[in-house]
């Protein structure tokens, strides 16, 4: 990690991994803030714009999911890499979790230099696209404009906010209109540094896609489903 003292709001019900956590991390060269409390955590995410966000799952007042959602929804952590944590290990809760916009889910108990190598992973994504080749600074396809240079998106005139899977996939697929790409294509080129990532990861971000830049989610008429194969963006031209 190159930029030095990045900043983490850490969310963790259970104050001797709280402590453990924040050791490592600050040994790592991040700044921490710490809270046991959602409602804490909630009004510190609204204010204050930071390099990482790690939730507890189960944090009391308000739980990690709801505070992942409320950060995805707009203000300075739009763009935040969260990881999220839970002693819940089920697939159903890690989908949720995914699905809520974490960028990565981890579960109890977990090892916290293995925390610190996937938050290293996912700012490393982060850091490869913030300078695009100038040739991609802007693309359009249909009601769809994307620039690339600063990552927003829009649709039909309307800034619409992506997490950052959600970006890359979606510029993925509407590079290329008609084109057909395999789930495990696109857990390769966005998730090529998560492990844990499934073409069920995949399915889980389009249909959270969708639900953001289509008229009717249910009846897709730009993010179409290539049965048994994967996903195509439609031909506008």
């Amino acid at each position: 990690m190159n930029r030095s003292r990045r900043t983490v709001l850490l969310v963790e019900t259970e104050p001797a991994t709280r402590q453990v956590v924040r050791t490592q991390l600050e040994l790592a060269g991040f700044l921490l803030e710490d809270t046991g409390d959602g409602r804490t955590a909630l009004e510190r995410l609204r204010n204050v714009a930071y390099d990482v966000i790690i939730l507890d799952a189960l944090a009391p007042n308000l739980d990690g999911l709801t505070l992942c959602r409320a950060a995805r929804a707009g203000g300075p952590n739009v763009d935040t890499a969260i990881v999220m944590v839970s002693a819940r290990s089920m697939e159903s809760e890690r989908v949720l979790g995914l699905s809520s916009g974490a960028d990565d889910y981890l579960t109890k108990p977990f090892g916290v230099r293995e925390m610190v190598a996937r938050i290293g992973a996912i700012l490393r994504r982060v850091e490869r696209n913030v300078e695009p080749p100038a040739s991609a600074a802007a693309h359009r396809a249909g009601p769809l404009s994307l620039d690339v240079a600063r990552r927003q998106a829009y649709i039909r005139g309307h800034r619409v906010e992506l997490t950052r899977q959600e970006f890359d996939m979606l510029h993925r697929l509407s590079a290329r209109p008609g084109m057909v790409f395999s789930r495990a294509a696109l857990l390769q080129h966005v998730w090529s540094e998560d492990t844990r990532a499934s073409q069920r990861t995949v399915d889980v971000a389009i249909s959270r896609l969708r639900r953001k830049i289509e008229f009717n989610p249910h009846n897709p008429q730009l993010i179409l489903t290539a049965w048994g194969v994967g996903y195509k963006f439609a031909e506008t031209g």
